[in-house]
């Protein structure tokens, strides 16, 4: 193994390893290179990092090596390393989309019909989240956008399809009735009994 094969097994290892290795053990590991040889590819490392001002250097620490980012570059690797707020979905946004899940495609007004409120605040926040998209529209007057939900909603809620939902009664639609029209009242006679239609015809 020469020297340049050595230094690329060293910084595989330093590469993998998140904490610490010994000195001993990275000798036990390259097996034919002495451990003040090992340590001395360590430096010769170190010197390449620094004199090509990479992003990263060799750090001797609790008795072993490490790789490490510069110290120059906490503040960016900081702010990527943050975790950002997710936005928040209200408690109606959530109940809309169960609606959508279980019944789709449907209406906006479908939607409104099982939960009783207007929900155009909780579809924007749904199309939003990419959560809902819409899946043309409805051959009714008006022809009004149907609603379905997306592939990002299986991914973010770890379902691998629709079938995977739990089981869940949503309210059936009812659909509008023509009323009858009301019938004329009959008259009474005294007694409070019904007349017949001649006795209302004679009256």
């Amino acid at each position: 193994m020469d020297q340049a094969e050595a230094k690329r097994i060293l910084e595989a290892i330093l590469f993998v390893f998140g904490q610490p290795i010994s000195l001993k053990r990275l000798a036990e590991v390259l097996e034919s290179i002495e451990g003040q040889q090992v340590r001395r590819l360590i430096q010769a490392l170190q010197n390449e990092y620094t004199s090509g001002a990479r992003a990263f250097q060799i750090q001797e620490v609790a008795g072993g090596y490490q790789l490490v980012t510069d110290q120059q570059l906490a503040p960016w690797i900081r702010r990527a390393l943050q975790t950002p707020k997710p936005d928040s979905v209200s408690t109606a946004a959530l109940e809309t989309l169960a609606i959508i899940a279980y019944r789709q495609p449907m209406t906006k007004a479908e939607i409104e019909a099982i939960r009783g409120v207007d929900v155009t605040a909780a579809l924007e926040t749904l199309m939003e989240r990419r959560f809902v998209r819409t899946a043309g529209r409805k051959d009714s007057p008006g022809r009004p956008f149907l609603y379905a939900t997306t592939v990002e909603f299986l991914r973010h809620f770890g379902l691998k399809s629709l079938g995977a939902l739990p089981a869940m009664q949503i309210p059936t639609l009812q659909e509008p009735t023509t009323a009858e029209p009301a019938s004329e009242p009959v008259p009474e006679v005294a007694g409070g009994v019904p007349a017949s239609p001649e006795a209302a015809n004679a009256a």
